[in-house]
């Protein structure tokens, strides 16, 4: 049997926080990581899962969008850009009520932070106003709270902060050298930046990328590299499988080969082996066999619900019977 590189056994510091990265992480190890056999890599990061996490556990949360269409944004996958003809239409910024309907519903189905999303390059603030009132709202349900806006100005992310915020979502999408192929409105350091916002007013960072766009297995582990190097990496990694949408510049792309998805999943957990990593978008057009095998490589959350913002997202009701037959608990 092959053996495994050393990028793929680095040990832990006991010392620090499981997010709080020992040293830092090459393209190369990790598409080191990528060429192992496959078994030795789905074994790797099943060791580093159980060394940090509960293996039959899953954290849950839904996401709802507050806010939809519109964007001024550029971004090749969404379908709430404005510029692109999908089948999103534009619509204001739900109220209270309709918010809080929304997050009661998801706690009743076992989820256990819920995620405002909102269509905007970054919000004014008149609405961060109002979306501080959904965040205080929904925590008074007992709820983690999770909110993807877009870019933050100064002083936005301390109000958010004041607001309770748990999470604040700004993926990086993808490698800082294929980001432009993909958006144009925005650079790859304006996502950096945000983050630094958030990461500085104390809430805590959810940010992933997603996979399958055209870019190459290069471009998959510097994306991982970039994650992972952050100090510290996100407490939440979403890792989403594009789907392709009608309309878009990438509606045509053909889709990733499963096994490199599960792959990306492996090299998640490894890397950073104390964030959760979540299998996010695309997981309606998932079998529930090749789930299993992205949880076996170390995905312990979810998306959970039946909209996934403007695209769809396995029905509660299905996920409970994968969960049965595969004996996870939620958290």
């Amino acid at each position: 049997m092959n053996a495994i590189p050393q990028a793929a056994t680095r040990p832990r510091d006991e010392a620090t926080p499981a997010t709080k990265p020992t040293a830092r992480w090459t393209v190369a190890e990790v598409e080191a990581l990528y060429q192992l056999p496959f078994m030795d890599l789905i074994h790797r990061a099943q060791q580093v899962h159980r060394e940090n996490f509960d293996a039959n556990e899953i954290q849950r949360s839904t996401l709802l969008s507050v806010k939809t269409g519109g964007c001024s944004e550029d971004c090749g996958y969404c379908s709430q850009a404005a510029r692109y003809s999908t089948d999103t239409g534009r619509e204001a910024l739900l109220p209270l009520d309709e918010v809080l309907t929304a997050a009661q519903a998801a706690k009743d189905k076992g989820a256990s932070r819920f995620c405002m999303g909102a269509a905007w390059r970054g919000p004014k603030d008149k609405d961060l106003a109002r979306v501080s009132e959904m965040i205080r709202a929904v925590k008074g349900l007992g709820l983690q709270t999770c909110v993807t806006l877009g870019m933050l100005k100064d002083g936005q992310a301390e109000e958010l902060k004041d607001a309770g915020l748990d999470y604040y979502n700004h993926n990086l999408d993808t490698d800082a050298s294929f980001y432009g192929q993909v958006i144009t409105t925005h650079k790859h350091a304006d996502r950096i930046d945000t983050l630094s916002q958030v990461r500085e007013a104390g809430i805590k960072v959810c940010s992933g990328g997603i996979i399958g766009m055209g870019e190459s297995r290069r471009n998959r582990a510097a994306l991982i590299v970039q994650l992972a190097n952050l100090d510290p990496p996100p407490e939440s990694v979403p890792i989403n499988n594009l789907v392709p949408i009608p309309g878009t510049p990438l509606a045509n792309v053909a889709p990733i080969d499963s096994f490199e998805f599960v792959r990306t999943i492996a090299a998640a957990r490894i890397t950073m082996p104390g964030s959760f990593v979540r299998l996010s978008a695309g997981r309606q057009e998932m079998a529930d066999e090749l789930q299993a095998l992205c949880f076996l490589a170390g995905a312990n959350s979810i998306f959970y619900g039946d909209k996934l913002l403007t695209t769809g997202n396995p029905e509660a009701d299905r996920d409970e019977a994968l969960f049965e037959k595969l004996g996870l608990r939620p958290i």
